[in-house]
């Protein structure tokens, strides 16, 4: 660890290379955390790929609490890829025109939902292109909240902040609203916006607290004008409101998650089922609970970097290369090991049904968490090096095509 940690201390570089030298402890900040977040994040899709068919880490009723805690730990990944991705692009406005920023947030938030529907879809998720299931995930809904923030960049930060409180503080006030029609699907409600014999469209990620959560990082953008210690105090103290407000409001158990919390026969799954938040939408108890700490570890790491997470640095610059690199290195390892196991891979290539989403499990497929645990970390490891070289190029490259992958 501590070479690769000198490594990327040598590797690393300014995300903008407009930003001067007195402001590189904080543009590694939010490297430093992003990079975080897509480590943890492969842990998530290594299960999904190698972990027990069916078992869902979120009923409390079956799911172990060591199961639950490794998919909740990745619950903070999308709310802090969402909301740094609205702080990176205010930053951008250093060496962007707001009218810029809107052309550019336009064309790559259509580029990623393209490269969601069509090149992961086939290439990584699924390995088909038969296109009888299509799940619209994480990619789709960034690439449409870019879009939007698009809209709002000419207006003043702190009013597309405010927008984007009220998407999250309100949007629960829906969840009485039920409709199977697909714009409510996107909107709001996960759910079909097609589902037939044939074919199968399914939105996991409804966009209206998305995009209010890019628009809130893209008025936190503002703090990075600050003196450093003006900025760490605000980010500590709001990281550790937004968390207390998560378990004052999370103990009414009134509004703000449509799924409630209760008492358990143990005090570990009474404080699971506290935890256990809504995603689907995100809900604002849900935010509350990913973001308040995700704004105390921004904080922390703002003075400088401790050496344990330096490497994140690497991942943290080139976030979407490492998105788009992992999920077919996953599924070609667990194609591997299929073909290892049972002589033919052909369950890999299959998803008739939504059921069977990203792929047809070969009877008995699945490891424990250990095996999933070590899988994870190869992939990651495997990562760096693939990371550190396009890193690398980016840096050296002033070719515009770069900016989006």
């Amino acid at each position: 660890m501590g070479t690769i940690s000198r490594a990327a201390t040598r590797q690393a570089a300014p995300i903008d290379a407009d930003i001067a030298a007195r402001t590189r402890a904080r543009v590694d900040s939010i490297d430093v955390v992003r990079g975080v977040i897509m480590i943890v994040m492969a842990l998530d899709h290594t299960r999904d790929y190698f972990g027990i068919p069916g078992q869902n880490p979120t009923d409390l009723s079956t799911a172990s609490a060591a199961l639950f805690m490794t998919r909740w730990i990745t619950n903070i990944c999308a709310p802090v890829f969402f909301l740094l991705t609205g702080t990176g692009a205010y930053l951008s406005l250093r060496k962007r025109s707001p009218g810029n920023l809107a052309g550019f947030l336009f064309t790559r938030g259509l580029w990623l939902i393209v490269l969601d529907v069509v090149v992961l879809r086939c290439l990584a998720y699924q390995f088909n292109v038969d296109y009888r299931v299509t799940l619209l995930i994480v990619l789709w809904a960034l690439g449409w909240s870019m879009i939007a923030l698009a809209a709002l960049v000419r207006l003043p930060a702190a009013l597309v902040a405010a927008i984007g409180i009220v998407m999250i503080l309100g949007h629960n006030l829906l969840d009485s609203v039920r409709s199977t029609n697909p714009l409510w699907s996107i909107l709001h409600q996960p759910g079909f916006v097609l589902n037939t014999r044939e074919h199968v469209v399914f939105v996991a990620y409804p966009l209206i607290p998305w995009i209010g959560v890019m628009a809130v990082g893209y008025g936190l953008g503002q703090i990075y004008a600050w003196s450093p210690v003006q900025r760490r105090a605000f980010l500590l103290r709001l990281g550790l409101a937004l968390s207390v407000a998560f378990v004052a409001v999370r103990a009414l158990n009134v509004y703000g998650d449509p799924s409630h919390w209760s008492r358990h026969d143990t005090l570990v799954y009474t404080v699971l089922s506290f935890v256990n938040t809504t995603k689907y939408p995100p809900s604002l108890q849900f935010l509350l609970m990913t973001l308040g700490p995700a704004l105390l570890l921004l904080g922390a790491v703002d003075r400088s970097t401790p050496r344990l997470l330096q490497p994140a640095i690497v991942y943290g610059r080139v976030p979407l290369f490492y998105y788009v690199v992992h999920f077919p290195l996953i599924h070609l390892l667990a194609l591997a090991t299929c073909y290892a196991r049972y002589g033919t891979g052909h369950w890999m290539f299959e998803s008739p049904d939504l059921a069977h989403y990203p792929f047809a499990a070969p009877p008995g497929w699945g490891y424990s968490l250990s095996v999933v645990y070590l899988v994870w970390a190869l992939i990651v490891c495997a990562m760096y090096p693939l990371c550190r070289w396009y890193a690398s190029i980016k840096s050296r490259s002033s070719n515009a095509w770069l900016s989006y992958l």
